[in-house]
C-alpha cells in the first residue's frame, strides 16, 4: 500500500499545487462549452495514435436502436455477428481479430467492463447509441484510460453536449421480424448556467432465429450546472432486457434445411437490468489549468438459463440450470490537466471496488452453490505532449495494480498482478495538410475469472477438496503504430501500419467448460500485424465516399506449430457512397469480409461475403422520414463459428434481406 501510495503522490501532484487563479483567469459559462464536452482520456489529432472519431451526426442517420456493434463495423478492422441473426439481441466484435473483452470502453471516463469477466454487454444499454454526442475507437494500446486494459483498442464514448440547441425529438420505427423502436429525447439547452438532457425508449424484436426475441427499454439522463470557474454535470442511464437465448451455433444441414433454426431450446432466456450513475466536478483554478473529478456506481442483477442436454445434444428433462448474478461497482477517479501553447500535461488516479455475486440453482433441486468475487483496482498515470517546431513528442506512463478475491464454498488465496504500462510517440507536422505518426507501447492484462476457473461459475476442486485453477498468468502486448494523416477541403485521410508483439497471449483453445462457454488457454508467441486505411472523399457538394478498409497478417506460433488465428479474416473492405440533395440523402454501403478460420488447425473456415445495405433519407420541415434495406442481394453468410466439442462445425447465420422504417418529428 505504501508503494502504491508514492506513485500516487509521484504522478498526482496536481491535486496539491493547481496554480492559483488571477483575475483574468476568470471564464465565462459560454467559454466553458468546449471544455466540458473535452475528455482527458481522448486522442487529439497530432497524438501519435490509430484512431477514429464518429460523430453524432454520422451515427445518428444508421441508428434504429439496433446493437452499436453494427454500426461500429463500418470502421477498420472490425468484424462482428448476433446471435438472433438481426440487429438487437446480443451481438459481439472484435477489432484487429481480438474479441471485446479485451478492449476498454468507458463513458465520459467512467470504466463499464464488467471486471470479473471483462465484457460489456449492450443488450443492457438499450438504445445507448442514441445518446451519445461521440465515439472514439482507438486501435492498438492507445492511450491511458480508467478500467481494464486497452490491449487490444478501446473505445470512449462521450455523453450528450448539453450545450447542444434546444430540442425535443420524438421518433419511432418498424422492421422486420417485428423490430420495433419508440424514443422521446430532450435537451434543454444551457439557459441560467442550467442545462438537462432526457431520453426514453423501448424497443421489441423477435429476431431472424426462432424463439430469439429481444424486449428491452432504457432511459439516459444527464444534467449539469456551469459557473464561472467550475461545473458539476450528473449522468447515467438504465436498462432492463428480457432475451430468448441464441448463443449457440446451428450445424450447416440444419441450417440449409430451416435457416432460422436456433441451437438453443424455447426455455433457455435471460433478463438483466443495468443502471450507471456519475457525478462530476470540473473546476478551472487558471486559465492553463483543469482538474476534474468523478465518483460513480453501477449495478447489475440479472439471469439466464441454461439446458445442459440440449448443450450435449441428448434427449431434454426437465433439469433446467439457472445462473444468477447481482454486482456492485464503484470508483473515484481524477485528473488534473495544466496546458500552454506547447506543451499539455495531463495526469490521474482511478479507484475501483467491484463485487459480484454468482448463484447457480437447478430447477429440479434449487439453489446449489452461492460465491461472491471481489476485484480491485488502482491506477495512476502521467502523460505530455511537448511541441517543438514541426515535432510533437508524447508520452504515457500508467501503473496499474488489480486485486481478485473469492468467498465461497472453498478457500481461495488473493491473486494481485501489477502492471507498468508506458507508451512514447513522435509525431512530425509536414504542413497543414499532412502529418506522419509513430508510436511503440507495452499493456499487460489479467485474466478473467472464467479463464481462472476453467468455465465454472464455481470454483472448481480436485479429489482432495483443493482448488484447482487453470489460467493465472496475465498476458501482455507490445503495439507499434505508424501512420500518415492528411486532411484539405475535399480530402480526410489515415493510413497506417500496425505490429503487435505478444507474450502468454490468452486465446481461444476449441474447449468448452461445464456451462457451454469456450475456453482460453495461453499461447508462448503470436503477433498481428497489418494495414489499415481511412479515408472520407467529397468530389463536389453533393457526393461523398466513404472508406474504411483493413488488411490482416497474423501468426500464432505454440509447442512447435505455426497457424493463423481463428476469426482474423485477412482482409475487410467497407465503401459507402451518399448522395445529398437538398432535403433528400441515399446512400449505398458495401462490405466485403474475407474467409477466416474457425479452428487452430487451420483446416475449417467461414466463407468470405459481399453485403450491401441501402439507405434513403427526406426531411420535410420538422419531420424526418427513413427507409432502411439491408443485405439487398439476399446473400447467405455467417460471421462467426466454431467446431464444438463432436468435431461438427457450428455457424451463426445473418439474417437475409430485411428492412427498417422509422420516422422522427423534431420541436
Amino acid at each position: 500500500m505504501k508503494t502504491k501510495l508514492s506513485l500516487f503522490l509521484l504522478l498526482f501532484p496536481g491535486t496539491f499545487f493547481a496554480q492559483q487563479p488571477t483575475p483574468t483567469d476568470t471564464l465565462l459559462v459560454g467559454e466553458l462549452q468546449e471544455i466540458v464536452v473535452a475528455a482527458d482520456y481522448l486522442a487529439e489529432p497530432l497524438s501519435p495514435v490509430s484512431y477514429q472519431d464518429l460523430t453524432v451526426g454520422a451515427i445518428s442517420g444508421k441508428n434504429t436502436g439496433q446493437e452499436p456493434s453494427f454500426i461500429l463495423s463500418e470502421t477498420p478492422a472490425m468484424t462482428v455477428y448476433s446471435d438472433a441473426g438481426s440487429y438487437q439481441g446480443y451481438s459481439y466484435f472484435r477489432l484487429r481479430g481480438i474479441d471485446q473483452t479485451r478492449l476498454n470502453m468507458t463513458l465520459d471516463g467512467v470504466p463499464l467492463n464488467e471486471p470479473e469477466d471483462q465484457g460489456v454487454y449492450f443488450s443492457n444499454y438499450p438504445d445507448f447509441f442514441n445518446s451519445l454526442d461521440r465515439v472514439q475507437i482507438q486501435r492498438g494500446v492507445g492511450t491511458s484510460k480508467n478500467g481494464s486494459a486497452s490491449y487490444g483498442g478501446s473505445l470512449q464514448f462521450s455523453s450528450p453536449n448539453l450545450f447542444d440547441d434546444r430540442r425535443l425529438e420524438l421518433g419511432a420505427g418498424y422492421g422486420s421480424y417485428h423490430t420495433y423502436r419508440m424514443y422521446g429525447e430532450y435537451n434543454s439547452g444551457v439557459k441560467k448556467n442550467k442545462g438537462l438532457y432526457l431520453r426514453g425508449s423501448h424497443l421489441h424484436s423477435d429476431g431472424y432465429k426462432e424463439h430469439s426475441a429481444n424486449t428491452s427499454s432504457s432511459v439516459f439522463y444527464s444534467g449539469g450546472l456551469y459557473f464561472d470557474k467550475s461545473s458539476l454535470k450528473l449522468t447515467g442511464f438504465s436498462g432492463r432486457q428480457k432475451n430468448e437465448l441464441a448463443w449457440l451455433g446451428v450445424p450447416l444441414e440444419k441450417i440449409d434445411r430451416n435457416p432460422r433454426t436456433n441451437g438453443n431450446n424455447e426455455r433457455e432466456d435471460d433478463q438483466f437490468t443495468q443502471s450507471l450513475t456519475q457525478l462530476q466536478h470540473s473546476w478551472y483554478p487558471g486559465k492553463h489549468a483543469t482538474l476534474r473529478s468523478s465518483i460513480f456506481y453501477n449495478h447489475l442483477r440479472g439471469n439466464y438459463d441454461f439446458d445442459l442436454n440440449n448443450f450435449l445434444g441428448i434427449p431434454p428433462t426437465e433439469e433446467l440450470f439457472n445462473y444468477a448474478f447481482r454486482s456492485h461497482f464503484g470508483g473515484f477517479f481524477s485528473t488534473y490537466t495544466y496546458e500552454l501553447p506547447a506543451l499539455k500535461w495531463t495526469t490521474g488516479v482511478n479507484l475501483n471496488r467491484y463485487g459480484r455475486q454468482h448463484t447457480g440453482s437447478i430447477s429440479t433441486a434449487g439453489e446449489i452453490y452461492r460465491n461472491t468475487g471481489f476485484k480491485d483496482e488502482i491506477a495512476v498515470f502521467s502523460k505530455a505532449g511537448w511541441q517543438v517546431d514541426h515535432l510533437l513528442f508524447y508520452i504515457d506512463l500508467q501503473y496499474r495494480s488489480v486485486d481478485f478475491s473469492y468467498d465461497g464454498s472453498v478457500d481461495l488465496a488473493d491473486r494481485s498482478w501489477q502492471f507498468f504500462n508506458p507508451k512514447l510517440g513522435l509525431t512530425y507536422t509536414f504542413s497543414n495538410q499532412l502529418s506522419a505518426y509513430y508510436s511503440i507501447g507495452r499493456t499487460g492484462r489479467e485474466p478473467t475469472r472464467n479463464d481462472m476457473f476453467g468455465g465454472s461459475d464455481d470454483l472448481p476442486t480436485d479429489s482432495m477438496g483443493n482448488p484447482i485453477l487453470f489460467i493465472v498468468d496475465p498476458e501482455y502486448v507490445t503495439d507499434q503504430e505508424l501512420g500518415l494523416r492528411f486532411k484539405n477541403e475535399k480530402w480526410e485521410a489515415g493510413l497506417n501500419f500496425y505490429y503487435m508483439n505478444f507474450r502468454n497471449e490468452i486465446v481461444l483453445n476449441g474447449q468448452f467448460g461445464p456451462n457451454g462457454l469456450l475456453l482460453n488457454e495461453n499461447v508462448e508467441r503470436s503477433y498481428r500485424s497489418g494495414l489499415e486505411l481511412q479515408f472520407t472523399y467529397r468530389p463536389c457538394t453533393w457526393l461523398t465516399l466513404i472508406n474504411a478498409s483493413a488488411f490482416n497478417h497474423s501468426r500464432i506460433e505454440e509447442q512447435g506449430a505455426d497457424f493463423q488465428p481463428i476469426l482474423t479474416p485477412r482482409l475487410i473492405i467497407n465503401q459507402e457512397f451518399i448522395v445529398q440533395k437538398l432535403t433528400f440523402e441515399t446512400a449505398l454501403t458495401a462490405r466485403y469480409q474475407s474467409s477466416s478460420y474457425i479452428d487452430f488447425a487451420n483446416e475449417q473456415t467461414i466463407d468470405g461475403y459481399l453485403l450491401l445495405n441501402w439507405r434513403g433519407t427526406y426531411r420535410l420541415d420538422k419531420w424526418q422520414f427513413s427507409l432502411l434495406i439491408n443485405n439487398l442481394t439476399n446473400t447467405r453468410y455467417f460471421n462467426h463459428a466454431y467446431v464444438d466439442f463432436d468435431g461438427i462445425n457450428k455457424y451463426f447465420i445473418q439474417a437475409p434481406i430485411n428492412f427498417y422504417t422509422m420516422v422522427s418529428v423534431t420541436f
